[in-house]
């Protein structure tokens, strides 16, 4: 599956995307997340790009319901990938439109990734 996501602790989730993500499976990620923090997490989220090639073209990626009614509850967002994708991910990410920090991180920086998100 292209999106998928694992919570990990209490408030830890990574989010695997790998080839091309399909705006119905990141979607269902969304919910689960929204689900998540409607029970009350605070979310720090580890988003890796593995093997990744990118989003569905044609897709209404436009949609902000999600930023708008949870980006205040997010706390960090770490993503880990190829450095090509930097900007894409970040955008996507909604990097300085949210109150939560983005960070990239290039892929053999993973144990940094992970560092930061935790502090």
């Amino acid at each position: 599956m292209p999106a998928d996501m694992q919570r990990i602790n209490n408030d830890t989730y990574v989010l695997r995307f790998s080839g091309t993500v399909q705006l119905s499976e990141f979607g269902k990620v969304q919910q689960t997340l929204a689900s998540d923090i409607n029970a009350g997490a605070k979310p720090r989220i580890l988003a890796t790009l593995e093997n990744f090639e990118g989003w569905e073209k044609g897709a209404n990626w436009g949609e902000l319901d999600f930023l708008f009614a949870h980006s205040h509850d997010i706390e960090r967002i770490a993503i880990v990938g190829e450095p090509s994708w930097e900007g894409q991910a970040l955008a996507f990410a909604g990097s300085g439109f949210r109150r939560a920090p983005v960070k990239f991180f290039p892929a053999s920086d993973l144990a940094a990734a992970r560092s930061w998100l935790a502090g």
